[in-house]
């Protein structure tokens, strides 16, 4: 084999990833989401002795129909098909390719699925629980008040950088998804919750300076690799929130408290263009979603409490 043949087909992968994280500065889980779904079609191209170079559209329609007889959701194949067309976008930049094979490859769309969200009372047990006295008080209402008034994604709210919180803000700068920096509106209670931890958090960090250690750049430091609180860590912290205050756990994630944030404002009246702002959706299609959870929630409503929907009392 010569030329791009000969590369190993990691290899093509590996110079996909480092590409995308230098010049489109995707995020580390995205690189990670790419890299396994990459993976398995190089491994499903390997069996059948074929390569990234040499495989034709109907080798990854072959690919599609074998995912969806492994049982695979929409969602996950329409993600595959996705990372299959970055690819050898880039490999025909690149000059490895003349042709694009997944140029006209369509894929199954994914299920409209509307959101799991919590009711306010819910949100407000949260946040309660997390103001419960402990060592950690201060950064989990932090970390609570500031998610449920930004609608921050998880990995955006961990890796804040502690200077985005200097000055007293009353609007964030958040840098999301492709490095995209935006801003957000802070509450009164998220802005006093993040001045009371930043006390605390930053006294805690010049002792540890004292005691010979580098200082971190982030708003909620960890010892761990990343250098900040994990999002893993974060996921077990509300789930140990939603226990103290009666809430379903199932129902808690960061990514419901997200979709909270948004239908809870668009039912108060807000603008949705301010929402898909405040959100970081490219697309105004992706803040709609949340009308329809809105109406969801309006005709549940109705058919649950209007005396019209109940049956009729016997004479």
């Amino acid at each position: 084999m010569t030329g791009a043949t000969a590369q190993p087909m990691r290899q093509w992968i590996s110079a996909f990833l480092e590409a995308q994280a230098a010049e489109l500065d995707a995020a580390v889980n995205t690189r990670l989401a790419y890299g396994r779904d990459l993976n398995d079609v190089a491994d499903w191209l390997g069996a059948g002795a074929k390569h990234f170079a040499t495989a034709d559209q109907a080798d990854f329609e072959g690919y599609l129909i074998f995912c969806e007889t492994q049982g695979l959701a929409k969602s996950t194949r329409a993600r595959r098909l996705s990372a299959i067309k970055q690819l050898y976008r880039f490999a025909f930049e690149e000059g490895w390719r003349s042709d694009n094979p997944a140029l006209r490859l369509k894929g199954p769309g994914k299920d409209k699925r509307l959101p799991k969200t919590l009711e306010v009372v819910e949100v407000e047990g949260l946040i309660s629980a997390a103001r419960a006295p402990g060592r950690d008080q201060l950064r989990n209402t932090c970390l609570m008040e500031l998610l449920y008034a930004t609608g921050m994604r998880v990995t955006e709210l961990v890796s804040l950088p502690a200077n985005a919180a200097r000055g007293d803000p009353r609007m964030l700068l958040v840098k999301g998804k492709g490095g995209k920096e935006r801003m957000v509106p802070l509450s009164p209670p998220a802005r006093s919750a993040m001045a009371a931890w930043l006390v605390e958090r930053d006294a805690s960090e010049e002792a540890r300076r004292k005691a010979g250690y580098p200082p971190s750049r982030f708003l909620f430091p960890s010892r761990g690799k990343e250098g900040h609180l994990t999002r893993h860590r974060f996921f077990g912290l509300i789930k140990d929130f939603a226990v103290a205050a009666g809430v379903d756990p199932a129902k808690v994630t960061p990514h419901t408290l997200r979709h909270a944030f948004a239908t809870h404002l668009l039912a108060n009246g807000a603008d949705l263009r301010a929402i898909q702002t405040m959100l970081g959706h490219a697309d105004i299609s992706t803040t709609e979603i949340y009308t329809h959870v809105l109406d969801a929630r309006l005709r549940e409503l109705v058919m649950t409490h209007h005396p019209l929907t109940r049956p009729p009392k016997d004479p």
